[in-house]
């Protein structure tokens, strides 16, 4: 086995650098998840062949805005909502769903449409005033599920998100998201760092052995959010969208595993067979994220070797979509 290659400049937020710590210096070393080289080489030939990922922000689904102001708001509630909408198995009820404009979705696309449909019900959920005083009767009416199926999770956790991002609009960027983008330049990396150090629900790191793992997911997907919304022109015209890194959640992992990139440990195997929760912060949850990353970067760097360029929020783009359908 070949070792980790960083180029550190290519690493600004040293999500790469720190999370092949978990990894060690070669990607068999890991307790509970390994990185297979020859199913990475596999994976790049099928993506070598495929037509770039569209952006994932569909302007049919998503909420939209008439100026640039609020579309950047619009993008930053999205991604401060943009986590776990998962159920167990056991649950007594499906999944949350939301139907809009005559089709149901669920998971990510439950909140695009829940959002869009609190747009067009006159919630003002581009404004800073409304986001920083939201109540938590107001998430639970903007995303009220289907009849008969579950809420969506950690409802309060939402609402909690929601304030932060009204208050970071209001007393640190003006009025608007549109600030901070305008602020950072043009570099997505920057951008990352800005959020991070404005929203602390952002700041996805976790304390490993004495070290700190970055991961950054929410804010690196938010930062390719704003590409897709303005279709990478204007406040998303980003210079180095090439340095961002793969979005460590829990879907592109389980696509990953299904291509073969990632091997589990029996034991890991066997908890995820039996739907146990793999507990925040823990070795296993870490070492699943911590694969994920250097898989999508393993799978670029392969791809680059075949002399195509995708980026690494591409390839998490294209595997994520593929976990849509799989």
């Amino acid at each position: 086995m070949s070792e980790l290659i960083i180029d550190l400049e290519r690493d600004p937020l040293r999500v790469l650098e720190s999370t092949r710590l978990v990894l060690g210096n070669r990607w068999d070393q890991a307790r509970y998840v390994h990185v297979d080289q020859q199913q990475v080489e596999a994976t790049a030939d099928l993506l070598a062949a495929a037509p770039d990922p569209p952006a994932d922000w569909s302007a049919t689904l998503h909420p939209q805005a008439e100026s640039d102001e609020a579309r950047a708001n619009l993008v930053l509630v999205v991604d401060a909502l943009n986590f776990c909408f998962w159920s167990v198995p056991s649950s007594q009820k499906p999944r949350w769903r939301v139907t809009c404009n005559g089709e149901t979705y669920d998971g990510y696309w439950a909140l695009a449409a829940a959002l869009r449909r609190a747009v067009e019900e006159g919630y003002p959920i581009a404004d800073g005033d409304f986001l920083a005083t939201i109540t938590e009767s107001d998430v639970a009416a903007i995303l009220r599920p289907d009849p008969g199926t579950s809420d969506i999770p950690l409802l309060r956790a939402r609402m909690e998100h929601l304030q932060e991002a009204g208050k970071a609009i209001l007393g640190r960027w003006d009025g608007s998201f549109l600030y901070a983008i305008n602020a950072a330049h043009r570099s997505a990396p920057r951008l990352v760092k800005e959020v991070v150090a404005a929203c602390p629900s952002f700041h996805d790191t976790i304390p490993w052995q004495r070290r700190e793992i970055h991961f950054y997911k929410r804010a690196q997907i938010l930062i390719a959010d704003v590409y897709g919304a303005f279709d990478g022109s204007g406040p998303g015209a980003f210079n180095d969208m090439h340095l961002l890194t793969a979005f460590a959640d829990y879907k592109v992992p389980q696509v990953l595993r299904r291509f073969g990139v990632l091997r589990y440990a029996p034991a890991l195997a066997e908890k995820i067979a039996r739907y146990d929760l793999i507990p925040f912060e823990s070795d296993e949850e870490i070492e699943i994220r911590s694969a994920t990353i250097w898989g999508v970067e393993l799978v670029r760097q392969a791809l680059a070797a075949r002399g195509r360029q995708m980026p690494a929020f591409a390839i998490d783009w294209a595997l994520w979509r593929a976990g849509q359908d799989l």
